[in-house]
């Protein structure tokens, strides 16, 4: 089954409300008008429920199938932007300056709003497809507030389902993959305490810039020396700030940075190995190190039997020449991980085209790729709820 004529129909429509959205980006959960929007549009649509503030901005839109009884799956888009400066030079660019959608969350919108539009229309299922539009995304946790406002239990959803674009992706290809396919990212703060003095005078001081040194340097051993080649853990320090003058060495250091993993196991491993190093490495100087670890996004784990299933759907509209099922593990962090844990699914990539990469000041969603999108949501909706 190739992409839908109906979607293809709709590309213009749905092109012009993803552009709508990219000129007024909203961040983290103060997206009022993105969601006013979303809601407006399921409701003109003859959605038979929609439900806004779904941890704290989010928008739920149901379904029902018009072929009887039957279970509900959720289909997941996220709607906020990045705090960036656009520089894309499109004529629908950010109106807001320091705000854009830098992500493609505008088209993840724009497609399950095309979505919904056709399954309103047709009804060609049993069951309910629940429409969800979650707010930040980006940092915020939007997912995970969702789950815990009892998103999952109020509409009943057995499976959930989440897409992202993918830049350097050939338009009408998608790729996924079993098991972990985004990492975990966590956070860290590390503050070294020594004991300041003249820098002419080392000895007479508790050096923590030299103790912050050695300890970035041996985080690295983490990866290097403590983890299996084959698998995947990422240690950066992001952040150093001590001192203020040229001829004094300062009382102490603050690093910060992040660590991303695969496996729980890894993640546990990093977060006592991340302390002891620190620790161990200030004492043996002379000095103290306070750690603080702050564990962020879980890891985004697709269920095989979903994901699998998920595949044979995008054969059904790509072609199987156009679909990969060994998509390499990324590990950048997605919130949709908080809805993957609390109900069996898959996670996907649809492909952007020759694009600015995400997060990037001249990215812009490619429009070309809604039909594409909108026939994966509407195939997995009548394949997977059919009589």
């Amino acid at each position: 089954m190739p992409v839908l004529n109906r979607a293809s129909e709709l590309q213009p429509e749905v092109a012009e409300w993803r552009r709508h959205l990219h000129e007024n980006p909203e961040l983290l959960f103060d997206v009022h008008g993105t969601a006013a929007f979303v809601a407006d549009k399921l409701t003109e649509f003859g959605c038979d429920i929609v439900k806004k503030g779904i941890g704290r901005t989010g928008v739920v839109g149901l379904i029902k199938g018009s072929r009887g009884e039957g279970p509900a799956i959720g289909f997941r888009a996220d709607m906020d932007a990045l705090p960036i400066l656009e520089a894309s030079g499109k004529e629908w660019a950010s109106k807001t300056p320091g705000k854009m959608h830098a992500c493609g969350h505008d088209g993840h919108t724009a497609m399950l709003l095309g979505a919904a539009k056709y399954l309103a229309e047709t009804r060609n299922f049993r069951g309910s497809i629940a429409v969800i539009f979650q707010p930040a995304e980006e940092g915020g946790g939007g997912g995970r507030e969702m789950v815990a406002d009892g998103m999952m239990e109020t509409f009943g959803i057995k499976e959930v389902y989440g897409m992202h674009n993918h830049p350097g992706m050939k338009v009408g290809s998608f790729a996924t993959r079993r098991g972990s396919v985004m990492a975990a990212a966590d956070q860290f703060d590390i503050e070294i305490h020594g004991r300041s003095g003249h820098a002419a005078q080392p000895h007479k001081s508790i050096d923590p810039v030299l103790a912050a040194a050695q300890v970035v340097v041996a985080l690295q051993s983490i990866a290097a020396r403590e983890t299996d080649p084959l698998n995947s853990v990422v240690v950066t320090v992001t952040k150093i700030h001590g001192g203020d003058a040229y001829n004094v060495i300062p009382d102490g250091v603050k690093l910060s940075g992040t660590v991303r993993t695969l496996l729980p196991e890894l993640r546990d491993m990093a977060e006592k190995r991340l302390s002891e190093i620190a620790t161990g490495i200030a004492m043996a100087m002379g000095a103290r190190a306070e750690v603080r670890y702050h564990r962020g996004y879980p890891v985004t784990f697709n269920h095989h039997a979903e994901t699998d299933f998920a595949l044979d759907v995008l054969r059904k509209v790509a072609g199987a020449q156009a679909v990969s099922d060994e998509f390499p593990p990324a590990m950048g962090a997605e919130d949709f991980s908080y809805m993957l844990e609390a109900r069996p699914g898959a996670f996907v990539f649809i492909g952007n085209g020759d694009t600015a990469n995400l997060h990037n000041s001249a990215y812009d969603f490619n429009d070309e790729a809604i039909p594409y999108g909108i026939s994966y949501w509407v195939t997995l909706a009548e394949t997977a709820l059919a009589t």
